[in-house]
């Protein structure tokens, strides 16, 4: 009977993980290029009582056997990198991907970053770079002189500079795509990092090699649903209500059987 009071509480404890990844999710309903996650259970070991496929007689088997299940565990927490909607914006510098890939920028110890937020600005020294400073890594610099920035479809930043009618080229915007994205690593600040499960990763031209195309003028938002969250979320705490009576419903056994 102590066994349903350790199942109870594994229960309770994978929901309540699931409600923190929820919260999270709905936290950030708002947060540029935010991909939804969600938690990934699987039920533990077995006691096995009797085994499958036993003999019950010199002439038969049994068909079932009896497994005593012994709770639930959290796995993981798989991300979903579908596409977020897009919304116009009035900065120039925003950039969204459409389709598959990563923006690289360059993160403060010399390593890459990869984020789905494009929405850009310049820094003192005339560098596109991230909300939080960070600088994309094709380096891109825009001069003090340029009067209007386009940023094409396939990545390429040009710029109309005082005294001259044709544009000037300032670089591109590569984007970097992996095998298995869900493998990547955040790193909070709307970044994502290289690991082992998302293998290395293939950098080319927007709009080419499978690469999204770039949308200058937009941002992409989050792919959160908010009401499938909601459902999920009263899932959720019916869930846990449910473990929590199981484990009511077991102290209230062992107070009868202590009584006989």
């Amino acid at each position: 009977m102590l066994n349903s009071l350790w199942i109870a509480k594994t229960g309770m404890e994978a929901m309540q993980t699931r409600l923190d990844v929820i919260s999270n999710n709905l936290a950030n309903a708002s947060t540029n290029g935010y991909k939804q996650a969600h938690a990934v259970f699987e039920d533990l070991m077995y006691q096995n009582l009797r085994q499958v496929g036993a003999n019950n007689t010199e002439t038969s088997q049994l068909p079932t056997g009896l497994q005593v299940g012994l709770g639930v565990r959290t796995i993981a927490t798989s991300r979903s990198f579908s596409q977020g909607s897009l919304q116009q914006s009035s900065n120039t510098l925003d950039v969204a991907i459409q389709g598959n890939g990563f923006f690289q920028v360059t993160m403060p110890d010399g390593t890459l970053g990869y984020t789905r937020d494009g929405s850009f600005q310049v820094d003192s020294q005339g560098r596109l770079v991230t909300a939080t400073g960070l600088p994309v890594a094709a380096g891109v610099t825009i001069p003090v002189t340029a009067q209007s920035v386009t940023i094409s479809s396939q990545g390429a930043v040009t710029a109309t500079v005082a005294g001259s009618s044709t544009p000037a080229q300032l670089g591109t915007i590569t984007l970097a795509n992996f095998i298995n994205p869900a493998g990547l690593s955040p790193a909070g600040g709307n970044l994502y990092q290289e690991s082992a499960s998302s293998g290395q990763p293939t950098v080319g031209n927007p709009g080419a090699n499978g690469m999204g195309s770039l949308m200058q003028g937009f941002t992409e938002s989050s792919n959160v649903n908010v009401v499938q969250e909601l459902v999920d979320m009263i899932q959720t705490q019916r869930s846990y209500e449910m473990n929590s009576k199981a484990v009511q419903t077991t102290d209230q056994m062992l107070q009868k059987l202590g009584q006989m």
